[in-house]
């Protein structure tokens, strides 16, 4: 009897559907072996050595394992290809003793992978392993070390890691761009012309002059313009016109897979990740930890017959693609593992369908051909000005056939140079410039993998954790908000703590791991090399730090268990109240509602007060509720609209408007 180890049950079983009855599969559910919880459980003396555990929980699967193991021939480790994969099958060869395992990996779970697999064993990998553990380590320092300085100089319940603290820090500092911004008023000049019917065009440069694109900063240069306009005559001067070329996307990665799923579905990076666990444990899809776009050749062969046969040999475009910076290519992109797999032909839930569709799409959208679109520029003269029209029409719709994308066909009219246009109506637009938008899921993954903050399989878990530690929370929009405490800690991290949160700083590490993976460097010198100036520096803000006093504020009240003055501290989840007898008299009470001067447009007896969700958001409601329900999201100014009579309100974007979404 063999016996194969793998994580997963659900990966158990599909595998044990590919093995005849020589094999016996069974998983360790996971970790079995990690770092203590409650202690720091490294011996920094003994050159970073680490004290690892078996949880309480995996102990009677680690007796079913040794139990089954004393009877098998061979013990195959068939856990996942990453370094996390590769740790647990070291993990598992420790505690249970094997000798000489085997180790194979596979980048999907089909039939004929794992044939292979078991055809070409190998051993484990220990430098992949040695850079999990370096990871690890690492985020144990900065976790275990870090955190109690927190504690002791802003609040209990606080923690900082090494990759999270970069992530909060993109959250903060696009906050105080929005901030610190400061809107431009600009003006555009636009006309509605005819010839056989309407169509419109912008004022882009004034005629004999090298200005691209006229800038218009005010009322009064915009008014000039339309004067100097007033009886000029439109005349279709030149005309360009070309077929344009759309490319398909190549397939997905991990990253680029969360993205889409947040932008179309509004699915979290961490329900994302656990929907395509199941697509991959069932054997839909290959494996969805990657950052590679390499295809193999069996899956491109597939893709250009599926395609042929459904949509005709013109659809096919042999396509392969290559990833920017450093990316594992022995490893695949993200996609099914059977092509000829339609979404409708598997037996999948709602979630899981979307994830699949998208995967399938993408896939086979990158092996077909280019969209095509005739496209046309109009330059129109008037007086000493000149307009531009674009139009586009799409000939050929190559890859949209599969994968749809936002695309809209503006045809204009048949126009020939010289053309003389009747203007229908020209009218001077007034815009101001917007501020930087707050990161969504997607956007903060972006900015993470462009600058080489983590790994695939970490923006999910960075993510959670930034938000469980209410550092920052959604808006409405479902956009990151740093939260008061979210900002205190990272300013006290940047002010004393800078390489723990600087971005060339935390990427580089990333690239020492990756050279411990390809056995460059050796883990206990990179940590040895991280830890030493941090902890020399940590024991200095020990004694220079004061930030906890400055963050308690004086008040009137009065403790009513003890008599003490009460004291406005700062806690993981905001201000409150606490008695300045603390320890002795650890009496609390949260912060009262802030009333605004303002009154309720609803029973127009309430005032308008500042109130928080039970995750903390804010919202501003009547001091009247229940007897009245009225609520704003947006913080009300005080002021009425011009035109309804309604409240007018600010804007998370610093943007002054109606409350009433029917008034413009």
């Amino acid at each position: 009897m063999n016996l194969v180890i793998v994580e997963s049950p659900t990966k158990s079983r599909t595998i044990e559907k590919f093995l005849g009855k020589d094999y016996k599969v069974l998983s360790s559910f996971g970790h079995i072996r990690d770092l203590p919880v409650s202690t720091f459980g490294i011996d920094i003396e003994d050159d970073f050595t680490p004290k690892y555990l078996i949880p309480k929980k995996a102990k009677s699967v680690i007796k079913e394992l040794k139990e089954t193991a004393k009877k098998a021939d061979q013990i195959i480790l068939a856990t996942d290809e990453d370094r996390e994969g590769e740790a647990i099958a070291w993990h598992l060869k420790e505690a249970l003793a094997l000798k000489d395992p085997k180790r194979i990996v596979f980048h999907e779970i089909t039939k004929s992978a794992i044939e292979e697999a078991i055809k070409n064993p190998r051993r484990i990998n220990q430098d992949l392993v040695d850079a999990q553990q370096a990871r690890r380590i690492l985020d144990r320092i900065v976790g275990y070390k870090l955190s109690p300085f927190l504690w002791k100089k802003v609040s209990r319940g606080l923690s900082a890691g090494r990759v999270q603290s970069v992530a909060v820090k993109f959250i903060v500092d696009r906050e105080k761009e929005i901030e610190a911004f400061r809107p431009q008023e600009y003006w555009s000049i636009e006309a509605l012309l005819k010839k056989d019917r309407e169509f419109g065009a912008k004022l882009f440069k004034i005629k004999n002059k090298t200005i691209d694109k006229l800038e218009v900063k005010s009322e009064k240069e915009a008014k000039e313009i339309t004067a100097g306009l007033k009886g000029a005559e439109y005349i279709v001067d030149r005309i360009e016109k070309k077929e344009t070329k759309k490319y398909p996307f190549p397939p997905f990665t991990t990253s680029t897979l969360q993205q889409d799923c947040s932008k179309r579905f509004r699915f979290t990076a961490k329900m994302t990740m656990r929907i395509a666990q199941q697509l991959y444990e069932h054997g839909h899809i290959t494996y969805h930890r990657t950052d590679s776009l390499n295809l193999s050749n069996l899956s491109l062969s597939e893709a250009k017959t599926f395609i042929a046969k459904e949509y005709g040999s013109n659809y096919h475009s042999p396509a392969k693609y290559k990833s920017k910076g450093k990316a594992q290519e022995a490893h695949e992109a993200i996609r099914p593992t059977y092509p000829k797999n339609t979404p409708d032909a598997l037996n999948l839930d709602d979630r899981q369908k979307k994830v699949y569709d998208l995967i399938w799409r993408r896939f086979m959208g990158s092996q077909m051909s280019p969209a095509l679109t005739d496209s046309t520029r109009v330059e129109i003269k008037a007086d000493k000005y000149c307009f531009k029209a674009n139009g586009q029409i799409l000939k050929f719709d190559g890859f949209l056939k599969i994968y749809p994308v936002k695309f809209e066909e503006n045809e204009l009219p048949k126009l020939n140079q010289g053309d003389v246009l009747d203007l229908k109506k020209l009218e001077a637009l007034k815009h101001s410039t917007e501020p930087p938008a707050r990161y969504t899921e997607a956007g903060l993954i972006k900015i993470l993998e462009e600058n080489g903050i983590g790994r695939p399989s970490t923006y999910a878990p960075v993510i959670s954790t930034i938000q469980d530690r209410n550092y920052v929370e959604k808006n409405e929009q479902k956009r990151f908000v740093p939260t008061e405490i979210g900002r205190i800690v990272n300013d006290l991290l940047v002010n004393h703590f800078s390489n723990i949160v600087d971005v060339k700083f935390t990427s580089n590490m990333e690239d020492q791991l990756d050279q411990i993976a390809e056995g460059k460097k050796e883990w206990k010198q990179v940590s040895k090399d991280f830890y030493e100036p941090f902890d020399k520096n940590l024991q200095e803000k020990y004694k220079e730090v004061d930030q906890k006093e400055k963050m308690i504020e004086k008040t009137d009240k009065i403790c009513p268990k003890c008599e003490s003055e009460m004291i406005i501290r700062m806690g993981r989840f905001g201000k409150f109240y606490a008695c300045s007898a603390f320890p002795k008299c650890r009496h609390t009470e949260p912060l009262e509602d802030k009333t605004l001067d303002v009154k309720c447009p609803n029973c127009k007896d309430g005032q308008l007060t500042e109130k928080r969700t039970r995750k903390k958001k804010i919202f501003y409601g009547c001091n009247k509720y229940p007897d009245c329900d009225f609520a704003l999201w947006d913080k009300p100014t005080g002021d009425k609209c011009e035109k309804c009579g309604s409240l007018m309100i600010e804007t998370n974007r610093k943007q002054i408007k109606c409350s009433n979404k029917e008034c413009k």
